[in-house]
């Protein structure tokens, strides 16, 4: 899995943290942000108007966010909008492919035996 780096300082010392994509989807304040965004480019100010979280904490989401390939951040003029792309949700729909093989080979196999048994 895709993996991204966060830096936070915590007494005196740099300590990272690798997030995967479900890391960052995990999170339901990120969640939500990707539902607004799947309607519209949103610039970082009206996206934060709709939760009750401070503007820096709004932006560390849209970092998260961005560094996972889930959003597009265009600067124009004094204003950032997040786009949503469809980068980060590739190792997310890879996994769940991976399952939905799984599972349809093992009810198909379930089937073969059920209609093998039928016919006894």
């Amino acid at each position: 899995m895709q993996q991204i780096r966060r830096t936070f300082k915590s007494a005196n010392k740099m300590s990272i943290q690798t997030l995967d994509a479900f890391q960052v989807i995990a999170d339901p304040s990120r969640r939500q942000m990707m539902q607004l965004l799947s309607k519209n480019s949103m610039t970082i100010n009206t996206l934060a108007e709709n939760f009750e979280m401070s503007r820096p904490a709004v932006s560390k989401h849209i970092k998260i966010m961005y560094n996972a390939g889930f959003i597009s951040i265009t600067d124009i003029g004094r204003e950032r909008y997040c786009t949503l792309k469809q980068d980060g949700f590739h190792e997310l729909q890879n996994f769940i492919n991976f399952f939905d093989k799984f599972w349809l080979a093992k009810l198909k196999k379930l089937e073969t035996i059920l209609n093998n048994k039928s016919k006894q």
